[in-house]
């Protein structure tokens, strides 16, 4: 098994206190899943947690930069910060950072709201 496999394998302890998770290899790496939805990403050895609006002050407190890629010679963002390295030995941490990066992610699948249209006159 190669070193990022078994990293990834890892997760699955690292998570146990906030459930049942389960690994999807996607984008070289592996997406790391809770109830169907993915909150976290393996590439190598590296774990990123989904952010949004609403967790992204946690990851910028700590100091966690943004998973980014190259595309057409601009730099492009995803919504997958690092994770805080404690977390690896902290199972009640890898819970707390879990359970705010599976909320993101839920939050980024909530239908979206269409705007109203209001008809004036004729």
């Amino acid at each position: 098994m190669a070193a990022d496999s078994e990293f990834a394998h890892y997760m699955v302890d690292v998570f146990r206190l906030f459930g049942p998770v389960t690994l999807r290899r996607m984008f070289g790496g592996y997406g790391i899943f809770h109830e169907g939805l993915m909150f976290a990403l393996v590439l190598g050895e590296t774990l990123y947690l989904k952010a949004d609006a609403e967790n992204l002050g946690d990851f910028e407190r700590h100091g966690l930069a943004q998973l980014t890629y190259e595309r057409q010679g601009k730099e492009v963002g995803l919504s997958y910060y690092l994770a805080p390295e404690s977390l690896l030995d902290d199972a009640h941490e890898a819970a707390q950072w879990a359970r705010r990066s599976f909320d993101a992610a839920l939050r980024s699948n909530a239908p979206k709201k269409k705007a109203r249209r209001i008809r004036i006159g004729r």
